[in-house]
Formats: structure tokens, sequence, C-alpha cells
């Protein structure tokens, strides 16, 4: 098929459009203008633009069959709240706008996120499951959730749109924001981060990109319009990661818990720092706040409908790690 993919330049981006060069299809990469594109396959198409401007979006769109739209303002803090609302909000609005008016586009492939769900505090949740709105710990969920009103609304007027969920991702790619995990593995192992996070009440939905990626594709291919697909895997904590990467590695495992209340005051102290350098926070307090809560999912949706199959962490952590040691960016 011929596809489009926005975002194309980030964490989970730049492997879908690998991923699908690979499998065959004519591949175009839309991103923005000055950031490095040549990462990705020399099969793929790059052109440039921005998702808050509908003529690029559509200009993009032209003669393309599918559209990916992965692009999204990721981090728990930005110094400019707005940005949120309009990449990921204002954004979505003009990737729809722009399909409206690209008759070949015939399916749209959204990735939302799982905080517009909503937290699982003590369950876990799937599709069915609707954020209440009425409190956020980022603006970032925030606006996801906001943008995942719009996508709703799209399908029940009949826009040929497939929502997928991703977990919190992990594996070898790009170390944007999106890439969280690998961020914090790099701090845990050059001594930046000497215990664990949290006391390992927070549980997350952790999914390899390269699963993530695949269910991507999947959706496109085996996704019914209209319907919505958590792209999740394992349920567990950050504290069981520190624990599996020690392991792993044969390295020691943190001996003391950082409280959730310190992390509180650092991650304030942290964005203090950046908005004097202008460098992101690894650890900002909004952030914490998301560790306050679980995210725990199901992807039997996924698995029966679209053969979704998450690998483990165990399966997954390892190669993770020693992509890390290989590319000089952790010692074990």
């Amino acid at each position: 098929m011929r596809v489009v993919v926005t975002g194309a330049t980030g964490f989970m981006g730049a492997r879908l459009c690998a991923a699908l060069a690979d499998a065959g299809h004519d591949v175009r990469a839309f991103a923005l203008r000055g950031v490095d594109a040549s990462g990705l396959p020399p099969s793929v198409e790059v052109v440039y633009g921005d998702v808050t401007d509908e003529d690029s979006l559509a200009d993009a769109f032209h003669g393309r069959d599918a559209v990916f739209h992965a692009a999204g303002a990721v981090e728990a803090w930005l110094p400019d709240a707005s940005v949120f609302y309009t990449v990921n909000v204002r954004g979505l609005e003009n990737v729809l706008k722009a399909a409206k008016r690209t008759p070949a586009v015939k399916k749209i492939v959204y990735t939302s996120s799982y905080f517009a769900i909503g937290p699982t505090d003590g369950y876990v949740a799937d599709e069915k499951q609707i954020h209440p709105g009425k409190a956020f710990c980022t603006e970032y969920e925030k606006s996801k959730f906001l943008a995942h009103t719009i996508a709703l609304q799209a399908a029940a007027e009949g826009v040929p749109i497939t929502i997928v969920y991703p977990g919190v991702m992990y594996g070898p790619g790009t170390l944007t924001s999106g890439n969280l995990v690998c961020r914090v593995l790099i701090e845990r192992f050059n001594g930046r981060l000497p215990g664990y996070i949290g006391d390992g009440y927070d549980r997350e939905s952790f999914s390899h990109v390269d699963d993530v990626v695949s269910g991507h594709i999947a959706a496109m291919e085996k996704g019914k319009v209209g319907e919505r697909y958590l792209l999740t895997g394992e349920n567990t904590s950050f504290v069981r990661i520190f624990n599996l990467a020690a392991n792993i590695t044969n390295t020691k495992p943190p001996k003391f818990y950082i409280p959730l209340w310190l992390l509180g005051i650092y991650g304030w102290i942290s964005v203090f720092v950046a908005r004097i350098t202008g460098k992101p926070p690894l650890i900002s307090y909004p952030g914490v706040d998301c560790l306050r809560h679980q995210w725990a999912y199901s992807c039997d949706k996924a698995r029966k409908e679209l053969s979704y199959t998450p690998r483990s962490l165990t399966e997954g952590l390892p190669e993770t790690l020693l992509w890390l040691k290989n590319n000089k960016l952790i010692k074990f």
C-alpha cells in the first residue's frame, strides 16, 4: 500500500517506517523541517511539514492509501503547555481535515495513548474504559483525552479511523521522550539514579516498540474501522524493571527506595533548571504524579483481532540492555 507516517522521526515512528518499507509498502515520511531524517531507510520518501499546517498535511497525503498519525508532543512537562493542545489536539483535527481533502485515503490509524483511557488504580482495564475527564496528572494526558474525544466523534461520523493505544514503550531506537524506559536505564546504570523509583505501587503496561509497530501495521491491514485496540504488554512497576535489569546484567540492584515525595521535590527543581537551560527534564513533578497511579491494561482484543503478540520483559529487556551497551550508553 501507499502509506504516509506523521511523526516519522520519533521513537516509534522511525521503527514503523522501517517495518513498513521492509514489508514492501510505499512509505512516505512526514517530518518537521530541520529534524534529522537520515536514519530512515533509503526507500522511504521524506516530505516536510507540520501537523499544525493543514495544507502541508494535505500535500503529504496526496496519493496515499493509508495514514499513520503518530506525531505528538509526548513529554510529561513543557515550558509552554499550549504546545500539547496545538500539536496533539489541533494536530489531529488537521489530519482529519486533510484526509477529507484527499479521496485516495481509505484508512487512518491514529496513535492515541493509554493516558486517554485513564488510570486503573487496583484493576486492569480494557478498551471499554472511558476517561472520567475530571482530573489529569499532566497536560499531555489532558491533551490526549481531548484528542481521543475528537477521534471517537470522527469514528461515529463514519471517518475510516482505527485507534491504537501503545503502552510504555521500550526497546532499541531514538532516545526521544517516547523512549522513557531506555532513558531511565541510562540514568540508572550511569549512577545518576541510585535508588528505585517509588515503592513499587506504580504499575504500567510495558510494550516493546517493535511489537507496537507490528500492532500498527496489523491495525491497517486487519483492524476494523471505528474500533479501538490497546497495544500494551506486561503490567508491572519500575521496581521490577530495575530488578530484571540487574539480574540480566549480573549487577547489583538498588539498595534503597526513593519516595515519591522526594522525587516530587526533585521534579520541581528539575523543572526550574529546565526553564533556565531549555533542556527537558528527565523527571518532572507532573511525571511523578503519574507514578502515584496505576496504568494497567489488557491487550486481549488486539490479540484476538490483530494477532498481536507482545513479548514479555524477560524476552525484550535483554535485547534493549545489550543495544544500550553496544552503543556505549551504559556499561555492565
